[in-house]
């Protein structure tokens, strides 16, 4: 940031024609700065993980009977 200065992220020129590359290039600039501001994503919870949820793969051999209950 600015040192704690709340400057408008634009500033209104009264008269002038601008380019289509003069818009371009606000809308751009505009573009990275709010990209630049936001939050990055979070990482997803343990709590959303909905793969604990699925059935695990049964075991094959003797007493493997007794382990399909747990």
């Amino acid at each position: 940031m600015n040192g704690g200065e709340d400057r408008p992220a634009l500033r209104v020129v009264a008269g002038g024609d601008p380019t289509p590359e003069e818009l371009a290039a606000l809308v751009v600039a505009l573009a990275a700065r709010q990209r630049a501001e936001s939050p990055p994503p979070s990482a997803a919870s343990a709590w959303t993980d909905r793969s604990r949820l699925l059935r695990q793969p049964l075991a094959r051999g003797p007493g493997a009977w007794r382990w399909s209950l747990r």
